[in-house]
């Protein structure tokens, strides 16, 4: 099947948790809204799918991933649905509910993380709540960050298919977005970060072994790959990284 990904096409944001596991899986897919309008794509295109989208199944925002006459909004969502179909999560149900669980886990703590530079409206710019902004951010560094990655520290630990990743003995989605994860953090918050890696040894760990496999490795240095910026979830401002 060849898939269609629907996302903004200047930041990475919540689409790219998406596009890790279609390179990874080696799909079939096409970036719609990075793709030329003359050819009936672009921001267009993804416009226009959220006012026309089959069975009236309207999403409320981007990503959203066409496939067949399916149209599938929801990055948790999108990754439940890809993980069997990509060989990215283990056939047991219970598994993928687990799986399910920790991606919405991961979910929360990238709201988390975006609402460091934007803590009162996402309407606001940056510099019309700086102070809101510095005040969230030492609150997420300090308390709520070392309460997840401790939290998926141990999910690693307790992981009997040895620890290398969070589910069983191979890869699956849920890694790859932790990898995403941690890439953002380090550069959003690399001073924060520079300690709890050495706290969290397993994760760093983690994110070392997917950075190096080879589709990841090939995607990272890629056009494909987005570079972070000033407008995605991730975003580094130095007096948001502690004083």
């Amino acid at each position: 099947m060849k898939y269609e990904l629907y996302y903004w096409p200047q930041i990475q944001g919540r689409g790219e948790f998406i596009r890790l596991a279609l390179e990874e899986g080696a799909a079939d897919y096409v970036d719609v809204a990075r793709m030329p309008a003359k050819r009936g794509m672009g921001e267009a295109a993804m416009i226009r799918l959220m006012d026309e989208a089959p069975a009236g199944r309207l999403p409320f925002a981007p990503p959203f991933l066409k496939a067949g006459k399916l149209v599938i909004a929801q990055t948790a969502n999108i990754l439940q649905f890809l993980g069997p179909r990509l060989g990215l999560v283990p056939k047991a149900e219970a598994t993928r509910l687990w799986a399910h669980q920790l991606q919405l886990t991961i979910a929360d703590l990238v709201g988390e993380a975006h609402d460091t530079h934007h803590p009162i409206a996402g309407s606001l710019y940056y510099h019309q709540q700086k102070p809101e902004a510095k005040r969230r951010a030492g609150h997420f560094t300090g308390e709520r960050l070392p309460k997840f990655l401790g939290y998926f520290e141990r999910v690693l630990a307790a992981n009997p298919g040895g620890g290398r990743y969070l589910i069983g003995k191979s890869l699956t989605y849920v890694d790859l977005s932790m990898f995403q994860v941690i890439a953002g953090l380090n550069y959003a918050f690399p001073r924060a970060m520079e300690g709890m890696s050495r706290q969290h040894p397993r994760l760093t760990g983690l994110h070392q072994r997917v950075r190096e496999r080879p589709r990841i490795a090939a995607y990272l240095a890629s056009s494909r790959r987005i570079p972070f910026n000033d407008r995605g979830i991730f975003r580094h401002y130095a007096e948001l990284d502690g004083d």
